[in-house]
């Protein structure tokens, strides 16, 4: 069953948040998987603690302070890099299967959006980047709303601004607690778990678990 609205989260859904640190992986050397998985999970964090302090701070900003940590963290990584690594950010790779999906997607109809916490400029550089610009109908940030997912005033940004019912949209994220929050708020969800992470959540579960997004044009 194809659908008439697909929306994305962008980071490890489309872009892989990993590919700044292999970029130069020569240079950080051997704790570099460290230091990426340490600037990820403190990005996230930061998100949901500014979203229950109601202290927003935009995505880019979170991403800088999430990579000084984890800079600090993980001591045989050149601190020298922070500027490269960051400018890397701007122009992640995307998942191999991401052009073709969306375009197949793109040319049966449907519309198609990314709903992300990155900031309005962060999103408009990585599609530019990896050429998504011309398949994508809308790009949604969180800055609109100056929360985080999962709060479901994020959610409703593509249900006002499509003028749908959650229902009617199929959201992929390869975020788990991604995927519950948008199937708590209605959306018709699909975890996209490409390092076969074990299931959580399992109170708000995704309609349907796939390794990448290719299981979207076999009917997913």
């Amino acid at each position: 069953m194809h659908h008439a609205a697909y929306v994305f989260d962008a980071y490890g859904t489309l872009f892989d948040v990993h590919a700044a640190v292999r970029r130069h992986a020569d240079q950080i050397g051997p704790d570099g998987q460290l230091l990426s998985e340490i600037w990820r999970a403190k990005q996230l964090e930061y998100s949901w603690v500014r979203t229950l302090m109601g202290a927003y701070a935009d995505f880019w900003q979170l991403t800088e302070q999430a990579l000084d940590f984890a800079l600090r963290k993980v001591p045989s990584a050149d601190k020298g890099l922070r500027a490269k690594l960051l400018d890397a950010y701007w122009r992640l790779d995307c998942y191999p299967e991401v052009p073709a999906v969306l375009k197949a997607l793109k040319a049966s109809g449907a519309r198609l959006a990314i709903l992300s916490n990155g900031s309005p400029e962060m999103l408009e550089a990585a599609v530019k980047s990896a050429a998504l610009d011309q398949v994508l109908d809308d790009i949604y940030s969180v800055d609109a709303v100056r929360r985080f997912k999962t709060d479901p005033s994020v959610y409703d940004l593509i249900t006002t601004g499509w003028r749908l019912y959650p229902g009617a949209v199929s959201f992929q994220s390869s975020n788990r607690w991604d995927v519950a929050g948008a199937t708590k708020f209605g959306f018709r969800t699909v975890w996209i778990n490409r390092s076969n992470q074990p299931e959580e959540y399992r109170d708000f579960p995704p309609a349907l678990i796939l390794p990448s997004l290719e299981g979207l044009l076999a009917g997913g």
